[in-house]
């Protein structure tokens, strides 16, 4: 359905960016989004909180009120209110206001509205940068073929963690520690991951030896997962430059953001396609 009068002027606002009136209403979102969520970071300081806490709330609602006030505009505005309302950015901008009035039934709900800086994802489209989101895509991609990589190979150091953590209970036992198997293959984990808290620690030599064991095979994996996901991503790049061919030399091999080819000079037909993508 069409929009007319009203709605169809305030969509060219809020949802538009190809008009002064619309990069200009999005840039001031911006901002506001980044001093509001700065004010709940300075509302965390509890020395800030104590001389400035009731500016800061009153400061809080008025961007609270603000958002609430452009969310339901959103709504009355769109073209498809059901697809906005239930879209990525549609849920994000709900997210962003419900913090404010969920603290008025449980304190410390307000310190969810850090939330609000997803919005500012909205740059990537003001800015006309959404060709970098495609490059974010083939990440995404390569992480989609690689999960079943990852999921196998987290599977199995999971199972290390279990062996060693209950090999460690045994061992060391409560009196160092020790005192349950989850506790054991807490530090199990935090040991393979060569996080070392240090809130336990064996105190046999048998334990000392089998956790001087853990830590020599938490660096020799550490990297599997980096190389699981190179090897995807390098091959997503690899079809990336393939798709995109000359029709003048009938060669490919080009970087996506190509405007003309490396080996002939001749313009790409499909670069503008796939800079927009």
């Amino acid at each position: 359905m069409a929009l007319t009068g009203r709605r169809k002027l305030l969509n060219e606002v809020i949802f538009g960016t190809d008009t002064p009136a619309g990069r200009n209403f999005d840039v001031f979102l911006i901002w506001a989004i980044v001093v509001s969520v700065g004010l709940v970071l300075l509302a965390s300081i509890s020395t800030v909180a104590e001389h400035y806490g009731p500016l800061l709330i009153a400061l809080e609602w008025v961007f609270t009120g603000l958002f609430t006030v452009e969310y339901i505009a959103r709504i009355y505005c769109s073209v498809n209110r059901r697809r906005y309302i239930f879209s990525f950015y549609g849920v994000i901008d709900l997210l962003a206001i419900l913090p404010s009035y969920l603290a008025l039934l449980y304190t410390g709900a307000t310190y969810l509205l850090v939330i609000r800086l997803l919005r500012v994802l909205r740059i990537f489209r003001i800015l006309k940068l959404v060709r970098y989101l495609r490059d974010a895509n083939i990440l995404l991609r390569a992480f989609g073929l690689a999960r079943r990589k990852i999921f196998v190979f987290y599977s199995s150091v999971l199972v290390m963690c279990v062996i060693f953590g209950a090999l460690m209970f045994v061992v060391e036992g409560p009196e160092h520690g020790f005192t349950s198997i989850p506790t054991s293959v807490y530090w199990a984990i935090v040991t393979i991951t060569t996080v070392g808290y240090g809130d336990i620690s064996p105190q046999t030599p048998l334990g000392q030896s089998i956790a001087a064991m853990t830590m020599l095979i938490g660096y020799s994996i550490i990297a599997v997962p980096t190389g699981i996901l190179t090897v995807e991503l390098a091959g997503e790049m690899h079809r990336e430059r393939i798709q995109l061919t000359c029709h003048n030399c009938s060669r490919s091999a080009h970087d996506p953001d190509a405007e003309y080819c490396k080996f002939c000079g001749h313009r790409l037909e499909d670069a503008g396609e796939v800079q927009e993508a």
